[in-house]
């Protein structure tokens, strides 16, 4: 099932569905639902989704939030609703940013009844057990759950492969020891590596937190901080497994990407690598 809409605006979404191209809202029948953003991801959202059609747990529904694509983007999610095994929406935030295109998706979601929400992107490759891991520690109490990521294996040979797993371990210390990040500051947790990449949140703290900020990336980290600042149930989850894109790593090389994840920006680089 494909439902086409334009996105719903932020304020009222949660509390109204919003209609697709004129038809009349329907229930959700799943109660976990997934969100992929996506800005001209014509050449790696195909990967995605059979990612998420190889799954080994099929029960959720997927959004694809096309976000100011220009490139055949959503005309891509709408040929592959025809044949996925799960329901598509088809929805569309024209406001670029990552942090929006979320926002949009989850209050989308929120609308139809979600009762858990997840998180890959559009360059990613969830393992097959991946939806399987979130549902489960979210059923366990979690209330943010945070995935792991490691290199796909069809954009690095080995040495740029254990470049991104040396990154991801130095943004991962430099979350925890970073002064600002400590308990004393107000925070209910202790601070994990997290990628929006994936993630998943139940939907009341996701409502509780106010969401993620509608700005462009990175927004990873005050969204984390938003929710340590209302619970201690943030969990990581080492079987719910992305394969992430390194794309970032060819175009910025090792010190500029080591910039982009230590939270220092994209330096003489754009903030879109492509």
């Amino acid at each position: 099932m494909t439902r086409t809409a334009p996105a719903p605006v932020p304020a009222a979404a949660a509390a109204a569905a919003p209609a697709a191209q004129g038809t009349a809202p329907v229930p959700a029948v799943h109660p976990l639902w997934v969100v992929v953003p996506a800005h001209q991801e014509a050449a790696r959202l195909p990967g995605t989704l059979d990612a998420l059609a190889a799954q080994t747990d099929r029960d959720f529904t997927l959004v694809v939030v096309d976000n100011a694509s220009t490139d055949g983007t959503a005309r891509l999610a709408r040929r592959f609703a025809k044949r996925a095994p799960f329901p598509v929406h088809v929805v569309t935030e024209p406001e670029k940013g990552v942090g929006s295109a979320v926002d949009t998706g989850f209050r989308y979601a929120l609308a139809y009844g979600a009762a858990a929400l997840a998180r890959t992107d559009a360059d990613c490759l969830p393992h097959p057990g991946w939806a399987a891991a979130a549902r489960a520690a979210l059923g366990s109490g979690a209330g943010l759950v945070c995935g792991r990521v490691v290199a796909r294996a069809d954009e690095h040979g080995p040495l740029g492969r254990a470049a991104f797993r040396l990154l991801v371990s130095l943004a991962a210390l430099f979350g925890r020891i970073r002064p600002a990040h400590r308990r004393r500051h107000g925070y209910l947790a202790p601070y994990r590596m997290h990628a929006g990449n994936n993630m998943a949140i139940t939907a009341h703290l996701y409502q509780q937190v106010g969401g993620m900020p509608r700005r462009p990336s990175p927004t990873d980290r005050l969204f984390l901080n938003r929710v340590r600042r209302h619970t201690s149930a943030v969990t990581r989850e080492r079987r719910m497994v992305v394969g992430n894109s390194t794309r970032r790593l060819r175009a910025y090389g090792l010190l500029g990407t080591a910039r982009w994840y230590l939270d220092k920006g994209p330096g003489r680089h754009r903030e879109d690598p492509r």
